[in-house]
């Protein structure tokens, strides 16, 4: 059996252009989804003076910030695996995804850990309105780094097996799409539910 001709692997894959738009589309609908969330924080918020409401447990702002931290550096990593790709360093590359993956570990089993804490202290998803919106809101942005990190790992798996190159770095820079809003959400999210 003879090898496809690389004119033919060539045209296989997906245009770059449509795929970015696509990708585009993707994360502004994930976007609304998340105004939404971040509205109905806001509506509770705002109509109940004394926020959050007594006899509950304070959130632990210290840790959070450092796992924020954690997750600003992953963007940073993500962003150097592309531009490694670009200038022709594919091993390189997938050094910085796999660092990029295990930020995102390291920022998910950090918030787990908070989570324990807060259930043992009292605040559940059920235990007042707080708690449901608290849960809701940044275990929606958890699940969306868990899908991002999964991601990474995959054009990771892809790009050791030599998919993506300098001439065609499509799947690391949609990676990194997504990973960058999946990031970008979470200052804002930390400030509110945490600071504000």
């Amino acid at each position: 059996m003879t090898a496809a001709p690389a004119d033919s692997i060539a045209s296989d894959r997906p245009a770059p252009l449509v795929s970015k738009v696509g990708m585009a589309l993707f994360i502004g609908t994930e976007a609304m989804f998340f105004a939404g969330l971040i509205s109905a924080y806001l509506v509770f918020r705002v109509g109940n003076p004394n926020w959050p409401p007594a006899g509950q447990p304070r959130l632990p702002v210290e840790s959070t910030a450092f796992n924020t931290l954690i997750l600003l550096l992953s963007a940073a990593f993500c962003h150097r695996a592309v531009s490694t790709l670009r200038a022709g360093l594919a091993r390189s590359s997938a050094y910085w995804l796999g660092l990029t993956a295990v930020f995102g570990l390291f920022f998910l089993v950090l918030q787990g850990r908070e989570w324990i804490r807060l259930v043992q202290f009292g605040l559940t998803l059920t235990s007042s309105v707080y708690g449901g919106l608290f849960y809701t809101l940044i275990g929606v942005h958890g699940l969306h780094v868990l899908a991002g990190t999964a991601l990474v790992l995959y054009v990771l798996k892809r790009s050791v097996e030599g998919r993506y190159s300098a001439a065609y770095p499509l799947g690391v820079e949609l990676a990194r799409m997504y990973w960058n809003f999946v990031v970008a959400l979470w200052p804002g999210l930390y400030f509110l539910v945490y600071l504000l």
